[in-house]
C-alpha cells in the first residue's frame, strides 16, 4: 500500500519549510528569511495516530511572477498539488490576508483535493485570533492556528490532515499478488522492459528522458501467476534536470517503492553504474525491498570472456552497501534473458519470506561464536545470549546480548554472513535489532 502524499504549499516565506522540519523532526529544508529559498521539492515520511504518510515541502507559489525561479517553483507546486491525497496550504498572520493568497486559494480549489488551511506564526492564541478571522474569506474552510517555529497547534492540524485518509487505507486489503517496482534513471530501458514482457507497447517509450512521469501499474501473468509491475518516472542527476517535473519523480519512486516486494534498479550497460543508480537503489535498500540489479542494453556493448566479470566486480564496488542484491544481464531490445527475470523474482520474493525455526539460526549462531569469539572492551567480553526471527518481508532477527555497546556492527554482520552462508537469502536485505538482558 502506498503512503498518503500530503503536500505543504502556499507564498514564499510563510513557514512552509519550518513547518516541513518540525513534522520531519529534522533540519532537511533550508530556512531561511529570503522568499524563494527552498527550490526543490524535498519529502520526509511522518508517522502520526498510526498513521504513515509521506509529507511533500514546495517552492513558494507566485501566482502571477515572470521571474524564471519563481515560474518553476510554481510548476512545482503545481505538481505537488496534482499528486498529493491533502494539501496543507499555509498562511501568514503577520502580514494577513494578501491579494496572492486569493489566487493560490483559487488554484487548490480547482484542484478539488482536500485542504487543510493553516494560518502560521500565532505565537499567541489570545494576541492573534482576531486576525486568524479575516482567513475565513478565502472561502477553503475553517483556518487552523499553528505556530510552526514554536511547535504550537501542529497536533490539532495534522488530526484533520489525517481525517482525509481513506481509512480502507488502514486497514490494507492486502493484494497478495507480487509487486515490482522497476526503478533507475531516465532513458535506461524501464518502460521497455515491461512492453517486451508484456508484448504490447502499453507504456510510452521514447527517446526523451523522463517520458513516464507517473509510476503505472502494469499486471502481467506468467505460468499462472499474476504479477504488478510497477513503471516509475526516471530519477537523474539535479544538475540535469531540465524540467521541473523530473524533481518530483523521486516522490514517486519512493511511493512505488514502498508499494513494491521487489524493486528492480534498471542499469544501462552502456553508461555503467553511476552514482545516481547508487542513490536510486537507496531507496530500496532503506526500505528493507527485494533487491534486483538489472543491466540492460547488453546487447549493446562490445564483450570478451571477461566483461561480465569486470562489470559484477564494477556494480558490486559501486552498491557495496547491498551485496545480498541479484545480478542479471537482459536486453529489452531482444529480449535476451528477460523471461530469467520471473524466476529470479520468484527467488527473490521467497527468500524475502523466509522463516527460519529459532533453534537452527541458534545453532548458527553459536557455531558462529565458537569459530570467532566475539571482542572485549577494556576487559569486559559480549556475550550473545539468544537470537530469534521476529518478522519477515524483509527478515528481522533480535540478538539478545549483555551490553549492546560492545555489539560492533562488523560482528554483527559476521553474525549475518554466517546466516546467509546457511540459508542464502539472496536478493534480500536482513535486519538485526540488538536488545539488552542483564547477566542473572
Amino acid at each position: 500500500m502506498s503512503r498518503p502524499v500530503v503536500a505543504i504549499v502556499g507564498r514564499p516565506n510563510v513557514g512552509k519549510s519550518t513547518l516541513f522540519n518540525a513534522l520531519a523532526g529534522d533540519k532537511i529544508s533550508i530556512v531561511q528569511d529570503t522568499p524563494g529559498v527552498t527550490r526543490d521539492r524535498i519529502y520526509a515520511d511522518v508517522s502520526w495516530l498510526n498513521y504513515n504518510f509521506t509529507i511533500v515541502d514546495t517552492g513558494g507559489i507566485e501566482p502571477e511572477s515572470n521571474d524564471i525561479i519563481l515560474k518553476s517553483m510554481r510548476e512545482q507546486a503545481e505538481i505537488a498539488i496534482e499528486t498529493a491525497d491533502v494539501i496543507v496550504f499555509i498562511t501568514d498572520v503577520r502580514q494577513g490576508l494578501v491579494d496572492a493568497d486569493g489566487k493560490v486559494a483559487d488554484m487548490l480549489r480547482r484542484s478539488h483535493k482536500p485542504v487543510v488551511l493553516v494560518v502560521n506564526k500565532v505565537d499567541s492564541f489570545e494576541k492573534f485570533m482576531p486576525d486568524v478571522y479575516e482567513f475565513y474569506n478565502l472561502g477553503i474552510g475553517d483556518p487552523v492556528p499553528i505556530s510552526a517555529a514554536s511547535q504550537l497547534g501542529i497536533g490539532d492540524m495534522l488530526d484533520i490532515v489525517v481525517g482525509y485518509f481513506d481509512e480502507s487505507s488502514l486497514e490494507e486489503n492486502e493484494d497478495e499478488r507480487p509487486r515490482i517496482a522497476i526503478i533507475g534513471k531516465p532513458n535506461v530501458g524501464k518502460s521497455s522492459i515491461i512492453n517486451k514482457l508484456l508484448g504490447e507497447d502499453r507504456v510510452i517509450v521514447s527517446d526523451i528522458a523522463g517520458t513516464t512521469r507517473d509510476a503505472i501499474d502494469t499486471t502481467i501473468t506468467r505460468n499462472g501467476t499474476e504479477y504488478v509491475f510497477i513503471d516509475t518516472a526516471g530519477l537523474r542527476r539535479k544538475n540535469k534536470i531540465k524540467e521541473e517535473i523530473e524533481r518530483y519523480s523521486i516522490i514517486r519512486t519512493v511511493s512505488a517503492v514502498e508499494r513494491c516486494n521487489v524493486a528492480v534498479l534498471v542499469i544501462d550497460a552502456v553508461e555503467g553504474v553511476t552514482e545516481q543508480d547508487a542513490k536510486i537503489a537507496g531507496i530500496a535498500h532503506e526500505r528493507g525491498k527485494g533487491m534486483i540489479i538489472a543491466v540492460n542494453k547488453w546487447d549493446a556493448i562490445e564483450k570478451d570472456d571477461k566483461t561480465i566479470y569486470k562489470f559484477t566486480n564494477e556494480i558490486r564496488e559501486k552498491l557495496a552497501y547491498m551485496p545480498y542484491a541479484e545480478l542479471i544481464f537482459i536486453s529489452a531490445e531482444t529480449g535476451q534473458r528477460l523471461p530469467k527475470l520471473f524466476e529470479v523474482i520468484d527467488s527473490v520474493i521467497e527468500n524475502h519470506s523466509l522463516r527460519i525455526a529459532t533453534g537452527v539460526v541458534n545453532e548458527i549462531m553459536a557455531e558462529a561464536v565458537a569459530l570467532n569469539p566475539p571482542p572485549t572492551d577494556k576487559g569486559k567480553r559480549l556475550r550473545l545470549y539468544y537470537i530469534t526471527q521476529v518478522a519477515v518481508k524483509p527478515p528481522t532477527f533480535v540478538i539478545f546480548v549483555n551490553d549492546k555497546e560492545l555489539m560492533h556492527f562488523s560482528y554483527t554482520r559476521y553474525i549475518e554472513n554466517k546466516i546467509r552462508e546457511a540459508f542464502g537469502f539472496r536478493g534480500t536485505p536482513l535486519k538485526f535489532l540488538i536488545r539488552e538482558r542483564k547477566e542473572k
